[in-house]
């Protein structure tokens, strides 16, 4: 896709098909994609969930002959079956343009199919065996080809549609005109969704008859594991530059260099590996929810690798992510916010200075610099968060709009804290009693989270 000459940019989707993933059905409302603590059951199917009858009746277009058909087949079928039904009864019932400004057709898209691996290629198979049991008799009978191509179409071009705060992916949906946008490993525009639309931001400035581009991984990848994933999924080789030259390979597992003097190859490799070791151990204490374990896996481990590795090395910075983390949780926020600090201060290195992951581990660590009673590093933390979401993320979107609140409430805690320390502790302390600023809930590993929008086959 090629453009004139943009700054602060955003094309919007707003037609597209979606739904809540298998995992979540009872905790998001089918409609709005909101988590809500108690959510209606829809009557006849007791499939769907809604937050209210308002929400009902906006789902009830999308949702009327998967109720059915849900009922009639006595079982819920998994969400790339849903997905590929809700598609085909839209194509039947209005085409596959579905406004003007579509910018391309179903069939038009690629499907990859030939390109599948046989033990996907199986469990592709059984997902169309699954859904020719589904689909209603009653309802247009397709092909297998046009079938097959249509899950082919979702398992290359879906896309995660996240909650309404954009922290959680809560769903998958189709949106044909982002299906247009090629890859590059530092792209110069962002994906997000907002209040369940889907708009493509621009990073910078864009010059006339640049491509526009995003990442359909994340950054954080070495070169090679990017290329891997890609070719896996995407089924095409990367050749950009930043793979081409394995640009910042080198620090992302390279060695400390302390007055022009760098540990031997030998050094680095041992304690790369070391940490690769350790984090196995950390995800599975994870798992079990022993957060103190997680601990006191992490501190040993960055005890030993920490004077070894460059604060830009990938194993390293999942420590002092991980490490911040699960102590915010914990409440330890002094510690928490000095490896909130050392991880962003490394993403500032790797990533683009709009990098949404940037933005939110900045914000992270804004947070849990408040919580910790460190006010005016705080506040700078937010305040570059909150620059950097107003490029990814826009102003209109709800985290957006979290972290002005946040930006304005540290601001003003700072000027009190400047005029009278004792009086801003005291209301710091009231503050924290209401809780206006919260952390994430219980720690999640750090493959989770808004960093991928790109739907994945399970």
């Amino acid at each position: 896709m090629l453009v004139k000459e943009i700054w602060n940019w955003h094309f919007l989707e707003r037609k597209r098909q979606g739904l809540v993933t298998d995992f979540l059905t009872e905790r998001i409302c089918h409609s709005c994609f909101r988590r809500q603590d108690k959510l209606q059951r829809c009557g006849q199917c007791k499939f769907a969930h809604y937050c209210d009858r308002t929400c009902q009746r906006a789902g009830w277009a999308e949702h009327k002959q998967e109720c059915s058909a849900i009922k009639a087949y006595g079982s819920v079928p998994n969400e790339n079956i849903r997905l590929v039904a809700r598609i085909m009864w839209r194509v039947d019932k209005d085409g596959s343009l579905l406004s003007d400004t579509q910018l391309t057709t179903l069939e038009e898209l690629e499907d990859h199919i030939t390109d599948m691996q046989e033990d996907e290629l199986k469990e592709f198979k059984v997902d169309i065996h699954n859904f020719l049991d589904y689909w209603p008799r009653t309802s247009k009978q397709h092909t297998i080809d046009d079938i097959s191509h249509v899950f082919g179409v979702i398992n290359c071009n879906g896309f995660t549609v996240s909650d309404q705060r954009g922290l959680q992916a809560v769903g998958v949906g189709l949106f044909p005109n982002l299906c247009l946008v090629n890859h590059d490993c530092w792209p110069n525009c962002t994906v997000i969704l907002n209040h369940g639309k889907i708009e493509l931001r621009s990073l910078g400035k864009i010059a006339e008859g640049e491509e526009l581009t995003v990442s359909y991984v994340d950054y954080m990848n070495l070169s090679e594991e990017r290329q891997r994933l890609l070719k896996t999924q995407y089924f095409f080789d990367c050749t950009c530059e930043h793979c081409k030259n394995r640009i910042k390979d080198d620090i992302k597992l390279g060695g400390m260099e302390v007055d022009g003097v760098k540990p031997s190859e030998e050094q680095v490799k041992e304690a790369t590996d070391y940490c690769f070791q350790m984090l196995e151990k950390m995800d599975q204490a994870r798992l079990k929810g022993d957060y103190h374990e997680v601990v006191k896996i992490c501190r040993n481990a960055i005890e030993k690798t920490e004077p070894v590795l460059a604060d830009t090395h990938i194993y390293l910075l999942r420590m002092w992510s991980t490490m911040s983390e699960v102590q915010a949780y914990l409440q330890y926020f002094d510690e928490a916010a000095e490896y909130a600090r050392k991880m962003v201060d490394g993403y500032m290195k790797l990533y683009h200075s709009n990098n949404a992951a940037l933005g939110m581990a900045a914000m992270r660590a804004g947070v849990t610099h408040w919580q910790a009673g460190q006010i005016e590093v705080g506040h700078g933390m937010i305040c570059k968060a909150y620059a950097i979401l107003m490029v990814t993320h826009g102003p209109t979107h709800p985290i957006t709009k979290d972290l002005e609140a946040m930006r304005m409430q540290t601001e003003m805690e700072l000027r009190m804290f400047k005029q009278n320390e004792y009086v801003y502790h005291s209301m710091r302390e009231a503050a924290l009693k209401n809780k206006p600023m919260t952390m994430m809930h219980e720690p999640k590993s750090m493959e989770e989270g808004i960093k991928n929008l790109f739907h994945r086959r399970k």
